[in-house]
This record gives C-alpha cells, structure tokens and sequence, in this order.
C-alpha cells in the first residue's frame, strides 16, 4: 500500500490507532494481518453500531488480511453476576449458541465469510485448569483493573463487583494470545480491555498487537450510544422499511457523522454535503433520504431500498395506508385473552363489551391490552406512555384514552410504521 493509501485507511471512520506508526510499518509490509474481532452474544442482533468496525474489517480484508472472529462463548456465559450490567446477561451454553449463529447471519452482511475465520473461546478456555486461572490472574493487579472507568465507578460509589467480573478482562486478553492476534478492533468504550491483551502479549512474548479504535455511533434519539436496551438503535436485520423509516427519524445534526461512519460515499462527495448544509443550499430531508437509500441497499439491494423509499414517501409523508399491512383475526379467543388479562390485572370484567347491532361486530376494548395482544407495544405501561404520545391511531383517530373502538377492517397504527389490520 502507499502511503496516500494507508493514511484514508486509517483516517476515516478510524477513533484512535495504538500504535499507529507500528500498524503502518506492517500495513507497508508483505505480511498478512491477522485481524481479531470479538463479540459477546448476549444477544442475538446486531445494529448500525457494529456496522463501524464491521466495515473497517471489510476494507482490511480486501486488502488480503484474514478476519478472526471470536464468540465470546465463555465470557457470555460469565455476563454480569452482580447484575449492575443489563446488558451483560449470564446466559446458559444453549442461549449463546442460538444468539451466535443469529449474530453470525447479520455480521456476514458486511464482512466477507469466505475470509473470516470463526473461533470459540471455549477451543482454548475448556482446557483450562485452576493453574492456568491463577497463573493468568497473577499476571496483573487490582489497581490496575480498577484503572477501567467502570470499575472505578462501582469501587468509589460502594458498588459490589464480583471476582468473576475482573476475569472478564482477562479473559478477552487471553483470546488475543490464543490466535496471535496482529490488530484488534472495537470501539474506544473497549479500550482497557483492548490494551490488557496488547499487554497480556507482551508478558508472553508474542508481538503485542495494534488497536484500531472506531467512534461510537449515536443512536437515533441523537444523544446517546446506540444500544438495543435504550431503544435507540438501528437494527441490521430489521424489515428495509424499519430501516429506512428509522433513519429518516435522526436528528439533522448526525447526517454526516452517520454518512462517513456506515457508507461507502466518497469523500469528497461528503465535503460537499457539509458545505452545502453549512450554506443552507441543501434541504436535510432530502440528504436523509440519500442516506436512508445508501444504508438498505449495503444490507439489502438496491431494488429494496427503492421500496422502502416509496412506502416512505406514501405512508409518513403522505400519511396514506402502506400497500402491505400485518393482518390479525378477531377471534374469540383473542377477545377472551384481553378480557381475562384485563380482569387478572385490574379486576374489572367490563373490558371488552359490544356496542350496536350485533351483525356490525364491534367491540370496546382496552386498548393498552390490545397492543400487547398484537406485539405492538412491550407491555401495558408502555402502550400508556405511546397512547400519551399520541402514537396511537385507530381507523385514523388519534386514541386518547385507554379504551377504544375495533371492528373488522379497523387498522391499528402505532408511530410512524406499525400498522396492524384486524380481519374477521
């Protein structure tokens, strides 16, 4: 590679390099990098968030690396035993197996799966023996775990934190050994563990690796990580419709930002997005939509993220019914689930009662246990919180109270893409 080449490599999309000119001198070299990217499957999705390093990896690997992903199958199964992380889980062998080969689905998206090569920590961690935890653990101290910003946190505020937890760390650190690692990639929020393993390298003889470090991408509500348990995320297996929709929802001021982050778009084509923003020539929704465009046809095609632009353009701006629309029967058995959840939760039997004529089969009905019923809302309060967000249509009224009228034919819409049609 030239050094014009290696410098855009590093550059874009890039947080920090430890230690650049380390991974410069081998990227000028004949050597095959052996890149690592680990993950935890706590869960099974992935989201744009990932998609950051996950395209970094691409680009290295069209360059003749070799990927290493690693399922962290033993420090899933560890997850956060004081429970102060909920979103690290301890999972069963089962649990993690099934998120792996989802999570596995949704990373072949982006990085080629003919030039990874899939590890399991438990290759290495089940031949483990308690010599082996202790002559590891030996290797670094307290004080220096609890330099991590986290467990620093949880010391000085009083907060328990398990020995288990502290393995974590090390255990990561450990994988970096195992396959000999050349660079590791992760967000700067995995810096400390990032640089145990450079160090756990060192301490072993091996060359300690490089760190390629990629900025953490702000969720859809504009201010926080994107993170499936704050709600806040862009899923990479979600519908092409779902995608779009939620990339039209963020805010102005994370168009760029998600441009050079999650696309392909050149350079110089985004210079010219800021400066035409900056001059106020360039109508954001319209370089939203570009995006929106750009994100679907990387995961998807072209042809779907055509589709999404048009069910956009007809169901949020032109407010018109999508042309495909999830149909749920009315049933009886469907209005005794809501009346008998209803009595359960509240005592009160009138939940569900028939208003006119019977052969017009409508219902009142508690709308908060209906949405529950057709998985559009989580549960009862959060349905209470959409309804208060005036979120909730039925047959084109705006709900503003718990209870409302269905019929067959009434559509269900919640925010600006869930719809549900009920049907006799």
């Amino acid at each position: 590679m030239s050094p014009k080449d290696i410098e855009k490599l590093l550059r874009r999309g890039v947080a920090e390099v430890i230690v650049k000119e380390e991974l410069v001198e081998l990227l000028g070299s004949d050597k095959k990098l052996r890149l690592k990217e680990g993950f935890d499957p706590s869960f099974p999705d992935i989201h744009l968030g990932h998609v950051v390093a996950l395209k970094k990896l691409r680009e290295f690997q069209e360059l003749g690396h070799q990927v290493i992903l690693i399922v962290g199958d033993w420090t899933a199964q560890i997850g956060d035993p004081s429970g102060a992380s909920i979103t690290r889980p301890m999972l069963s062998a089962e649990q993690v197996k099934t998120n792996a080969q989802t999570y596995m689905e949704q990373f072949f998206k982006v990085v080629d799966k003919a030039h990874t090569e899939v590890r399991w920590q438990s290759e290495w961690f089940d031949k483990f023996t308690l010599a082996d935890v202790i002559q590891l653990t030996s290797k670094f101290t307290i004080a220096q775990l609890l330099a991590r910003d986290d467990f620093n946190k949880r010391y000085n505020a009083g907060r328990p934190i398990t020995m288990a937890e502290f393995l974590y760390p090390l255990l990561q650190a450990y994988d970096s050994v195992a396959i000999q690692a050349d660079v590791e990639f992760g967000g700067t929020d995995q810096k400390f563990n990032l640089l145990v393993g450079r160090e756990l390298q060192s301490m072993v003889g091996q060359r300690p690796q490089q760190l390629l470090l990629v900025p953490i991408l702000a969720g859809t509500d504009g201010s926080q990580k994107m993170s499936k348990s704050l709600g806040n995320y862009i899923g990479v297996a979600e519908p092409p419709e779902e995608i779009y929709g939620k990339v039209m929802s963020i805010p102005d001021s994370l168009i760029l930002d998600y441009f050079e982050l999650v696309t392909d778009v050149p350079d110089q084509e985004l210079r010219e997005f800021k400066h035409e923003l900056e001059n106020e020539t360039l109508n954001p929704m319209e370089l939203k939509k570009r995006l929106a465009r750009e994100i679907v046809s990387q995961l998807y095609n072209q042809k779907a993220a055509d589709k999404a632009e048009r069910h956009f353009v007809k169901v949020v701006q032109q407010k018109e019914v999508p042309e495909e629309i999830r149909q749920v029967k009315i049933t009886k058995e469907l209005l005794q689930r809501i009346k008998a959840r209803s009595f359960e939760e509240t005592g009160f039997r009138g939940s569900i009662r028939e208003v006119g004529k019977p052969e017009t089969e409508a219902w009142i009905v508690s709308v908060p246990l209906l949405l529950c019923e057709m998985g559009l809302a989580k549960s009862r309060s959060d349905a209470k919180r959409l309804i208060a967000q005036e979120s909730v249509h039925i047959d084109n009224r705006t709900i503003y109270e718990t209870q409302g009228n269905i019929k067959i034919g009434s559509i269900i819409k919640v925010g600006p893409r869930r719809w549900v049609q009920m049907v006799g």
